[in-house]
């Protein structure tokens, strides 16, 4: 591969059915794991992306996924007169076809039209742009309302099975490959007497519906306009896998409703305004396409996204930091402490968070 690049994507757009002549083409460096251009043509603006296949063992079969889920919304935009171009990502075949190219290095590349006018944050600023990013995520559920969730492959096996995450964990203490078992005991045991959640969802899953799930449902995975804030589309829809509805939205809670961010001990708190807006747009997107059982669970989807999150940040960092990117030693650590004040705080405000919900449903 290029050093930068950027020789690859103009050999890989060659291959794709673009319009318009070359104009320019640039590194995207936002995300973290697929390597992603911004390609300019006198007509049109795409985006060029190499798939991570160490994260995404598969990639055809998540551009299988891709390909049926957004063909499906696309129907929905068309029978609401939506903007096709906006309201949906639109993937951009081959030359001959295909929804990807598979290089000389086994690299599996693709490419989406980018949505003009538009812009994405990391985390929200205002009540009013979580709101607009929970009627983002809300809408992609009503619009996958009735997809059948069980022919998607799953693309990363039991991401969101908290029981197995437990075992992980109490796998990783017993283990101690690290050596910080000592350290992290007292931490350990709190998180242990909150792994009812994991119970408490395994009945859940048997009464509630199976749903096309984003999976990471963070605000910079939702496209805003960039006049007026209004929410277009959901992106970066390589982990959408059959699951609950309550771990789309808890997920978004866990990261966007937070005082701080996801290592901030001295601030890790449930920011209660920013819940309200989130659930008042959420709610609206769906329009009524949950089931009582799944609206009345929302508020325990975010404590078990809390708590399976920060279970994985404790093992990763008993096993000696393997798999999340960390920039000091006590990264991890950090995290898992984080989220575990942020749950503590959610247990404190859950009857206030049931109320929003209700009020709002």
């Amino acid at each position: 591969m290029a050093v930068n690049g950027i020789e690859d994507a103009l050999k890989i757009a060659k291959i794709f059915q673009l319009e318009g002549e070359f104009v320019y083409v640039s590194i995207v460096r936002n995300g973290h794991i697929n390597d992603t251009y911004s390609y300019q043509t006198s007509t049109n603006h795409y985006i060029i992306q190499r798939i991570n296949k160490n994260v995404f063992h598969k990639p055809d079969e998540v551009m299988e996924n891709i390909k049926n889920v957004t063909d499906y919304i696309l129907e929905k935009v068309k029978a609401r007169n939506g903007d096709v171009l906006r309201d949906v990502m639109t993937i951009i075949p081959t030359k001959d076809g295909k929804l990807f190219y598979i290089d000389e290095n086994d690299d599996y590349w693709r490419v989406y039209i980018f949505v003009e006018d538009s812009v994405c944050y990391n985390k929200p600023t205002r009540p009013s742009m979580f709101e607009e990013s929970g009627r983002a995520f809300g809408r992609f559920q009503r619009d996958l309302d009735g997809f059948p969730a069980e022919n998607l492959h799953e693309t990363i096996p039991h991401f969101h099975d908290t029981m197995a995450r437990v075992e992980q964990l109490k796998e990783a203490y017993k283990n101690n490959k690290a050596g910080r078992a000592d350290e992290v005991k007292d931490l350990y045991e709190k998180y242990m007497k909150e792994a009812y959640l994991a119970d408490f969802f395994a009945k859940v899953a048997k009464e509630v519906p199976l749903r096309v799930t984003h999976n990471d449902t963070k605000l910079n995975n939702v496209l805003l306009d960039k006049y007026d804030g209004h929410a277009l589309c959901v992106i970066d829809l390589d982990t959408i896998m059959p699951g609950l509805n309550a771990f789309d939205f808890g997920d978004s809670i866990r990261f966007g409703a937070n005082k701080g961010d996801e290592e901030d001990v001295e601030h890790a708190a449930l920011d209660i305004e920013m819940f309200k807006a989130y659930v008042k747009g959420f709610l609206d997107g769906c329009q009524g396409s949950l089931t009582p059982k799944e609206i009345d669970v929302l508020v325990e989807g975010a404590m078990d996204m809390t708590f399976e999150c920060g279970i994985r940040f404790l093992a990763d960092y008993l096993n000696g930091d393997v798999y999340f990117k960390t920039s000091y030693p006590e990264q991890n650590l950090r995290r898992a402490t984080s989220q575990y004040l942020l749950l503590m705080d959610m247990e404190k405000h859950k009857e206030e968070m049931h109320k929003i919900v209700d009020s709002l449903k």
